[in-house]
């Protein structure tokens, strides 16, 4: 290790390169374990916020500020903990995340005491803090992964997430009930339960992430790497506009996860509208998490083996064709089931093929950086598109707006076909 890292303020133990494979299998359990335990976290209270919105505001018409502010401060904090993680490692950004997200938590509890609204905002934005930890896990576990094993090791995190995904909004009711009798309302309850799973999950990063993958990395760079200055935000922001395949990679996730999150949020009250019981809805939203997380270790198989460029295509083939068929649906609820799988298939193949693609792209030391970006952008894209699709459904109906969706992925299209054609140089 050269001097200038060896005065760094942070840096990871001594690690010889015949060390990496049995530390990436260490860093990977671990972070899968947090992703169960931390996954819970938000599903488990996030059906309730609406719920929650209407009781302290008094107007329906609000409701969904509340998911919209965890959202917002999702996309608010990726660039700080990123630039945290930048400069002291994945562990420190990853607790500190969690934190806020548990201090969001207590804070959503005292304005449903309370009935504060604004301070219900301020507590969802905080509380989206720990959706942004648990996508900044899927670029850790890329860390010390080979460049031939990324997709996989991004994608068994994504994978992790299923569990969560799927038992957290089960938990819910019996969340609610556990503070009957108390002064804490029956829909802050599950906030309390994702305080305490938040902490938990930041003492297990804490204790077990050790030594930082990032930092690790970063000592086994190339010396000229190491150099503080091409960690930043602006070396980060260079790198992508040097790139071709990072800036195709940064579209590929921003695109993937607006089409689903517009399409998404829309559909339960398309199927309403159209005779669907809650029973009904409740079941094709199931398949549509299935389809999101399930399949993702077979993305990132198909990611490592067959190309990134290759998955991105299918991510892009996935959603139109998701598209089409909710679009079309009707009062058939069996098509709008299939529309709803393929596009959270479609959406695995998006963020794992450019999430993989995007580490490839940019230099060790910018990117967590570039990923911050990543996950800025994805997520401020998402919530433009999540509210202006219930004003689209309201204008012009459901069929338009998955028109719009798949129109979305057209400039992903034409940018993935320009990309193939160029020669690549160091991308």
């Amino acid at each position: 290790m050269n001097t200038s890292a060896a005065k760094a303020p942070h840096t990871a133990p001594a690690v010889s390169p015949e060390d990496v494979p049995g530390l990436q299998r260490r860093t990977r359990a671990v972070l899968m374990t947090s992703q169960v335990i931390g996954g819970l976290g938000v599903p488990i209270s996030i059906a309730l916020a609406p719920v929650m919105a209407t009781e302290i505001s008094g107007s329906e018409a609000l409701s969904g500020l509340a998911s919209s502010a965890s959202v917002a401060g999702t996309a608010i904090l990726s660039l700080p903990l990123a630039a945290l993680m930048t400069r002291r490692g994945r562990r420190p950004g990853l607790v500190l995340a969690y934190l806020i997200g548990a201090v969001g938590a207590g804070v959503v509890v005292l304005a449903a005491v309370i009935g504060n609204f604004p301070l219900l905002l301020l507590g969802m934005a905080a509380f989206g803090a720990a959706s942004s930890a648990n996508l900044q896990a899927r670029f850790a576990a890329a860390d010390l992964a080979s460049p031939d094993h990324r997709g996989r090791a991004i994608s068994t995190v994504v994978w992790a997430t299923t569990l969560g995904a799927v038992l957290g909004p089960n938990l819910s009711a019996p969340a609610s009930r556990s503070f009957a009798g108390t002064s804490i309302p029956e829909t802050a309850g599950p906030f309390l339960w994702a305080a305490g799973i938040f902490l938990i999950t930041a003492a297990l990063i804490a204790v077990l992430l050790r030594p930082d993958p990032l930092l690790t990395a970063r000592a086994l760079a190339e010396p000229a790497e190491q150099a503080a200055e091409a960690r930043s935000l602006r070396a980060g922001m260079a790198a992508v506009k040097a790139s071709p395949r990072a800036r195709l990679a940064l579209v590929t996730v921003t695109v993937s996860h607006t089409t689903m999150v517009s399409i998404m949020v829309m559909t339960p009250l398309d199927l309403s509208h159209h005779g669907a019981s809650l029973d009904l809805i409740g079941l094709v939203i199931s398949g549509h998490i299935a389809g999101m997380f399930a399949f993702s270790p077979l993305m990132g198989l198909l990611a490592d083996r067959i190309g990134r460029l290759s998955v991105i295509g299918l991510a892009a083939g996935l959603l139109c064709l998701a598209a089409l068929l909710a679009g079309t649906a009707g009062p058939s609820h069996g098509q709008t089931a299939a529309g709803l799988f393929l596009l959270g298939l479609g959406w695995s193949a998006g963020l794992v093929s450019g999430s993989a693609l995007l580490t490839d792209s940019v230099p060790q030391p910018a990117r967590a950086a570039v990923q911050g970006l990543s996950d800025l952008s994805m997520n401020t894209a998402a919530g433009l598109g999540g509210a202006a699709a219930g004003l689209v459904v309201a204008q012009a109906g459901y069929g338009w707006l998955n028109a719009i969706g798949a129109a979305l992925l057209i400039p992903l299209a034409v940018l993935a076909l320009f990309t193939v054609r160029r020669r690549p140089v160091t991308d």
